[in-house]
């Protein structure tokens, strides 16, 4: 698929996400996945790290994108969105490692075209990350951050106060930021 192509269907798919179709949204994630992890490892190389595993840049990054999709704007191309996303997982990742390593945007430009296809499982990666929080935290990030819920529809289904769903939601957040430093994920 041509790189044009490509950034058509992702944007289609990422507003048709956006106005709640799920499957549409299932589909945006598993399609680039796979892109996804060929440009961690790719970053992740030139950063001197070609060792290091790039799922955990992966995940962050799916993360990243599912908590921050409302940020896109709709009328604009979705690859330079979601390649900022990248770079800024990808050095994350390597600052974390001690070094402060510069990757150029560019450097993810040709990854676009790769047709590298393999299988994911969004579904028990989500489920094995939260799976560490507190019950109450596990709920709320759920709700929220996979479910797609507003704060107040949190509160509503978990009957609690909408500053209890935000303290939980925070600390659920904190808890898998630091699960993911740590490199635990």
């Amino acid at each position: 698929m041509r790189s044009h192509d490509r950034e058509q269907k992702w944007a289609a798919l990422m507003r048709a996400a956006l106005t709640g179709d799920e499957a549409a949204y299932q589909q945006l994630l598993r399609d680039l996945t796979p892109v996804l992890r060929a440009a961690a490892r790719r970053g992740l190389s030139a950063g001197g790290y070609a060792g290091m595993d790039a799922e955990d840049v992966v995940q962050e990054t799916l993360l990243a994108i599912h908590l921050k999709r409302q940020t896109w704007d709709v009328a604009s191309p979705f690859s330079p969105w979601l390649w900022a996303i990248v770079r800024h997982k990808t050095i994350d990742a390597l600052r974390r490692r001690g070094r402060r390593i510069h990757v150029p945007i560019e450097d993810y430009e040709d990854v676009l075209g790769s047709d590298e296809a393999e299988p994911t499982m969004l579904v028990e990666d989500i489920d094995r990350h939260l799976k560490g929080l507190p019950d109450r935290q596990r709920d709320v990030v759920r709700i929220i951050a996979v479910d797609g819920a507003s704060i107040g529809e949190a509160a509503q289904q978990l009957a609690m106060s909408a500053g209890a769903v935000r303290v939980a939601l925070h600390r659920g957040l904190a808890a898998l930021a630091a699960k993911f430093r740590m490199g635990e994920a």
